[in-house]
């Protein structure tokens, strides 16, 4: 009974997210014909339904705090700020994106290039899954999760760079620009990829407080989310 009403919650939320994001394309493209509006949609929509299912099945507990609500009893003040600003972000960069390369046409992508963006898409949906695997303490939220008896991960992908999670999400951070056929969209890359760096680093500081045997986890992985470069 739980798991079906997993299910369902993940069925619905996902439905609505990718039902929206499907809006803000195509009505900023003008033209519901996109070929890579669809592709972007379609991609989004496997790796959500395959990620979910998978995570049902192996560890519902965090597909329940993945499918939570972004602003939860306990998270950091920085933290509420930071999300709320990074889903307008993330809606207006969907709208630039459509704009530039449908309305627009002020960028001009190579088809090679577009297929380059859908495959860094997939990539980094399927590098979210060691990541899952790993750490079952993997919210979207910066909080600790004291009811869980979250406690330090520290191996698969933790034992190479401190925030995986991050690093997958700059490969379709730089894929969806290039798939979509906007070089503008590019901006929009830089300024979330600083945006997760500040936020990583920020997250840091407040697990080296409040979770035991962090500082000493930091001390032994290096980098945050590059091996060799940071």
């Amino acid at each position: 009974m739980v798991s079906g009403k997993l299910l369902v919650r993940a069925a619905v939320q996902t439905t609505i997210w990718l039902a929206f994001m499907a809006v803000l394309l195509f009505v900023s493209a003008g033209n519901w014909r996109w070929p890579e509006g669809w592709a972007f949609i379609v991609i989004f929509a496997a790796g959500s339904a395959a990620i979910c299912g998978w995570l049902l099945r192996r560890d519902p507990a965090l597909l329940a705090a993945r499918l939570g609500p972004l602003m939860q009893r306990g998270q950091a003040v920085w933290d509420k700020i930071f999300l709320a600003v990074f889903v307008c972000l993330w809606c207006a960069w969907l709208v630039f994106m459509a704009l530039d390369a449908q309305r627009w046409q002020t960028s001009l992508l190579p088809v090679w290039l577009e297929v380059i963006g859908g495959i860094l898409i997939v990539t980094g949906f399927a590098a979210v899954v060691p990541v899952f695997a790993a750490n079952t303490f993997a919210a979207p939220v910066v909080r600790i999760q004291s009811e869980r008896n979250q406690r330090v991960i520290d191996t698969g992908p933790y034992a190479l760079v401190r925030h995986p999670m991050y690093a997958a999400a700059l490969l379709y951070l730089v894929g969806m620009p290039l798939l979509l056929g906007s070089w503008y969209g590019l901006i929009g890359t830089v300024i979330f990829a600083m945006g997760i760096s500040a936020r990583a680093v920020q997250e840091e500081r407040k697990l080296q407080r409040e979770l035991p045997g962090y500082a000493d986890y930091i001390t032994r992985v290096r980098y945050r989310l590059i091996p060799g470069i940071w």
